[in-house]
């Protein structure tokens, strides 16, 4: 999981409903998640979204909080500026180590920390098999494992990140808000629990340039109050599909759904969203 309190890129842990009421909403610019997601922003230098010293990468808190808004369209608070309990999209630690590292046929993507700002972080020029990202003092972020052929074509790997970012940028309440009100249950308003937990991905072939991204289902296993969602997608080239991918995320204090507090919610963050635009 990607925190165990606070919510890095998907994880939400805000103890005010005024709050959560920023991270809810349908953007501005929402991109059809049901359909193909690719955006037009192009994303080919990552360093303008880190610092990259050899194998030494940081993230200060406008670098974070501009991939946030303008390349996920992730209006999680805990990616402002001035938050408190600032932190580093997850979404940007994947595409940091897709460009770095490369990119594999099977990848798996697991979150165990929540990095804030000007934390070094060691990635490595190319993973075999496996491996952690940890800072110099050995606390573990994030742990990769790869498997199959791999490639550094930075156009492909761009294309990926671009697709996947966009997609997941929008994961909630766009897609968990609909999932949610599919099963009539809702997170807690007042102490509200999302956890990214993994992302993983699995590809056919590597010999292509350019990859967009269709949602293909979705689904909430509930245990009591707590809840496992998982949102799977294909991945396509020239509109065939290449291969397949999963968001997991966990889900607490789940009860009764009610609609018109999740569109209270709503409305705030589009007030907040359209502030920030304007």
């Amino acid at each position: 999981m990607y925190a165990k309190s606070c919510i890095p890129t998907g994880l939400l842990c805000l103890k005010k409903v005024r709050f959560l009421s920023i991270y809810i909403a349908t953007t501005a610019r929402m991109r059809a998640v049901s359909a193909n997601v690719s955006s037009s922003v192009n994303i080919m230098n990552i360093e303008n979204f880190c610092r990259i010293s050899n194998d030494k990468v940081s993230f200060s808190r406008q670098q974070s909080s501009n991939f946030a808004k303008q390349i996920a369209d992730d209006f999680n608070p805990l990616h402002d500026v001035n938050a408190k309990r600032f932190c580093v999209p997850g979404d940007l630690l994947f595409a940091v180590a897709l460009s770095k590292s490369g990119l594999h046929q099977k990848m798996t993507f697991t979150f165990s920390g929540m990095v804030s700002n000007d934390i070094e972080l060691n990635f490595p020029a190319s993973i075999d098999d496996k491996f952690i990202i940890k800072d110099d003092n050995g606390k573990e972020y994030l742990d990769i494992c790869v498997a199959g052929s791999k490639t550094d074509n930075k156009t492909l790997i761009n294309s990926l990140v671009d697709a996947y970012v966009g997609f997941s940028g929008h994961t909630f309440p766009h897609l968990l808000g609909q999932l949610m009100a599919k099963n009539k249950v809702m997170i807690n308003p007042s102490r509200p629990m999302i956890m990214y937990q993994s992302m993983s991905l699995e590809l056919d072939c590597l010999d292509i340039n350019d990859i967009t991204l269709t949602l293909s289902q979705t689904s909430l296993t509930m245990n009591g109050k707590r809840g496992s969602a998982c949102l799977e997608f294909d991945l396509l080239a020239s509109g065939k599909v290449i291969g397949h991918g999963k968001k997991h995320m966990l889900l607490s204090g789940l009860r009764e759904y009610c609609p018109q507090t999740m569109n209270e919610l709503s409305e705030r963050y589009n007030a907040f969203k359209e502030n920030y635009v304007a």
